[in-house]
Parts: C-alpha cells; sequence; structure tokens
C-alpha cells in the first residue's frame, strides 16, 4: 500500500499537457462573496434559501452563466455585508458589471434582477478588471497548495482587483488564474509568474506562456491565437481576430487576423486528437481522455487574399 498523494497538476507539468485551447466558454460571470467555508460543489452546495438559490441558478443558466463564491485572500472578517457582481463581455472592447450587497439571501435576488434586464450592466474601463485565482482546495487539493500563494502574492500588489474564487475548471493546470469581464484564462503560475502576468494582462499585453485562452472562442480558435502570440509576440486582448476557419480530414486551419500595425495574417494549422486515458484532477478516480491541439504550421498569408 503506497501513501503517495496524487498530485494532478504535478501529473500534468510531468506530462507537459499543453494549455491553450482548454479555457471554459462564457461570457457573463457571477461572483458571490462569501467568507465562509465553501461547499466542494461551490455556490451548489450552499445551504441558501431554496427559492432563491432556485431563482439564481435559472438566471445564470438561462444567460450561461458561470457562478463562482469569492472572497478575500487571508484572514477573513464575518460582519458586514457581502459583495455581489454580475460581469458580462459583450464583444471586443464591450465590457459590463454590475456590483451589489447582500446581508440577507434575498438581497442576492438582485443577481436575477441584472440578469434580466442587460441595461443594469454598466460599461467599465479595460484597465479594472477582477482577477480571480481559484484556491478551492475543497475541490481539488491543487488548486489550494498551488492557488494560496499566488492569490497571497497577487494581493499584496493589487489588494482592490484581487479575490480567491471556487473552481474555475482546469485542476491540472493550478495555479489558474480567470480575469473577468475580460475573459482570459491563465495557469501553471506561480508566485513570481503570476504578478508578471497580471501586470502585462493590466498593461494590455498578454503573452502566450501561460495562456489558457479566451472564454469567447472555441477551443481550436484559443489555440490559434495563442499560436499567433507566439510567433508574434505579447498583444492586447482584442488585438487578434478570427478571420476563418476550415478543417479538412481531421487538421483545422484558422486564420488569425493583428490589427497592430506590421502583423501579417497567419494561417495557424492545428491537429486534434485525444490523450491516453488518465487520472485528470485530484478527486477524481476514474481515467478519462482529454482533447490535445498540436500546432502544426503557422504560416504568413498576404493579408489582400483576405
Amino acid at each position: 500500500m503506497t501513501t503517495d498523494q496524487f498530485f494532478c497538476a504535478q501529473a500534468a507539468d510531468d506530462r507537459g499537457d499543453p494549455m491553450a485551447g482548454t479555457a471554459p466558454r462564457g461570457t457573463y460571470w457571477i461572483l458571490i462573496e462569501h467568507r465562509g467555508g465553501w461547499p466542494v460543489n461551490g455556490f451548489d452546495g450552499l445551504d441558501l434559501d431554496p427559492q432563491v438559490h432556485a431563482a439564481v441558478f435559472a438566471a445564470a443558466q438561462a444567460r450561461r452563466a458561470r457562478i463562482l463564491l469569492i472572497r478575500r485572500h487571508g484572514r477573513r472578517r464575518r460582519e458586514g455585508p457581502g459583495r455581489w457582481a454580475v460581469l458580462h463581455r459583450a464583444g471586443n472592447d464591450r465590457l459590463r458589471q454590475h456590483w451589489g450587497t447582500w446581508r440577507e439571501e434575498r438581497d442576492l435576488l438582485g443577481i436575477v434582477r441584472v440578469l434580466d434586464e442587460p441595461a443594469e450592466l454598466t460599461a467599465h474601463g479595460p484597465h479594472d478588471p477582477v482577477v480571480l485565482v481559484c484556491a478551492h482546495g475543497l475541490h481539488d487539493v491543487c488548486c489550494a497548495v498551488r492557488g494560496r500563494p499566488v492569490a497571497e502574492a497577487l494581493s499584496g500588489r493589487w489588494p482592490d482587483l484581487v479575490w480567491e474564487c471556487t473552481h474555475v475548471g482546469g485542476d491540472r493546470f493550478a495555479a489558474n488564474i480567470l480575469v473577468v469581464p475580460d475573459g482570459v484564462y491563465y495557469g501553471r503560475l506561480d508566485a513570481a509568474s503570476a504578478v508578471e502576468v497580471v501586470a502585462g494582462h493590466l498593461a494590455d499585453r498578454i503573452d502566450a506562456r501561460y495562456l489558457r485562452g479566451y472564454t469567447d472562442l472555441v477551443p481550436v480558435e484559443q489555440v490559434a491565437v495563442a499560436a499567433a502570440l507566439e510567433s508574434q509576440g505579447p498583444a492586447g486582448r482584442d488585438d487578434y481576430s478570427i478571420v476563418s476557419a476550415s478543417r479538412d480530414a481531421g487538421r483545422w486551419t484558422i486564420h488569425v487576423a493583428s490589427r497592430v500595425p506590421g502583423r501579417d495574417v497567419l494561417a495557424v494549422d492545428i491537429d486534434v486528437t485525444n490523450s491516453p486515458p488518465r487520472q485528470l484532477t485530484c478527486r477524481g478516480t476514474a481515467q478519462a481522455s482529454a482533447l490535445v491541439h498540436t500546432v502544426a504550421a503557422v504560416r504568413p498569408v498576404p493579408r489582400e487574399g483576405h
């Protein structure tokens, strides 16, 4: 009998699992500050008034919104109202959010009102996003072991922007950061690299090294943008757009255009395969396959051809 504990993030590091193309899709996020312990299944497991819980869940489903519990890193005060927010990426450079507070559970019905009336969402500038660090240890131990040191480092630098949050997906890429409403996932971060990544993000200089993907793109498009950033260097969140996507005999070709002067349109060839069955999370005991995206080529394309 072995006493060695399995850590999914270490196993993924050892295998060299590629991160590009692993950002879950979505353009709406609901954040609920909950200072107590987080259930293993996050919001679903909260002991809330059943009517409130059902109403928030239904409104979130209608918008395909992800509900995340949040809290500040470190010692957490129990008194005073909690905060909640609805955030939405409406398109290039159109980022919207609405914040409220809650003392009673029924105050959370404000989330439903905002989701039902998008006019409640106000525009915000590009440099005041919310930086979420997954530190949901009860869901996956790697999220706690790797996430909390990252949350500590980032909170010390940007205390007003940074929150710990529940499961964001991709435990094996811990430490994970999700920046909303920008809709950008980063992974495999430690304290030093996280500060570098967030500083670059806030300066609108996204680097491909730790990028999992943009949440408004499908996986192959996420991979293509990451390949463009790797080929041509860091760029802004909205500096690249997908021109076209085609598939031939299992290989995708994605044309990516940049609005940065002097950068070529690129054709990115991507092969998609399935990994062998593996244990992909610390808690999961079943073996599962994951999609693997392999960039076969990155080719410049004359702009007049598009």
